[in-house]
C-alpha cells in the first residue's frame, strides 16, 4: 500500500510563498501544502486554456482558508473542511493555510509545468 506523511514526503518544493511536500501514490500526488503568504494563483494559471486549473483536487484544510473561483460562482473552503475542486477553478489562499491535497499526478504535472513557464516568462527568462 503506497503511503506518505509530511515527514516522509519524497519531494519538497520551497517556492517562497508556499511549501509543498509531496509523494506519488500510485498515480495520485499527495501534497502537504503550507501557504506562507496570501496569494492568488490566477496570474500563474493564465497560460492554461481558459486561465483556470484543469486538474481536479481532493483534500482537507487543517488551518486557514481558500477562496475558489469558477466561471459562474465562488466558494470558500475553511479549516475543518474536506473539499473537491473540479476542473475549471482558480484558487486563492490566505497566509497560514495548511492543507492536504490529492491530485492525478499527470494532470498536476502539466499544470505545474505551465505555471513554471508563466513564472519564468514574468521574470524575463
Amino acid at each position: 500500500m503506497p503511503k506518505t506523511s509530511r515527514s516522509h514526503a519524497a519531494n519538497a518544493k520551497d517556492l517562497g510563498v508556499v511549501e509543498d511536500l509531496s509523494s506519488d501514490l500510485d498515480g495520485y500526488t499527495a501534497s502537504f501544502v503550507t501557504i506562507r503568504e496570501s496569494h492568488d494563483l490566477g496570474p500563474l494559471l493564465a497560460g492554461l486554456p481558459g486561465g483556470n486549473c484543469p486538474c481536479p483536487h481532493w483534500g482537507y484544510v487543517f488551518r486557514g482558508r481558500l477562496t475558489v473561483r469558477y466561471a459562474d460562482h465562488e466558494e470558500t473552503v475553511e479549516s475543518g473542511d474536506a473539499f473537491y475542486l473540479p476542473p475549471g477553478h482558480v484558487p486563492e489562499a490566505e497566509a497560514g493555510t495548511e492543507l492536504l491535497q490529492f491530485s492525478p499526478t499527470g494532470d498536476l504535472a502539466q499544470v505545474e509545468a505551465s505555471m513554471s513557464r508563466t513564472m519564468q516568462a514574468g521574470r524575463g527568462a
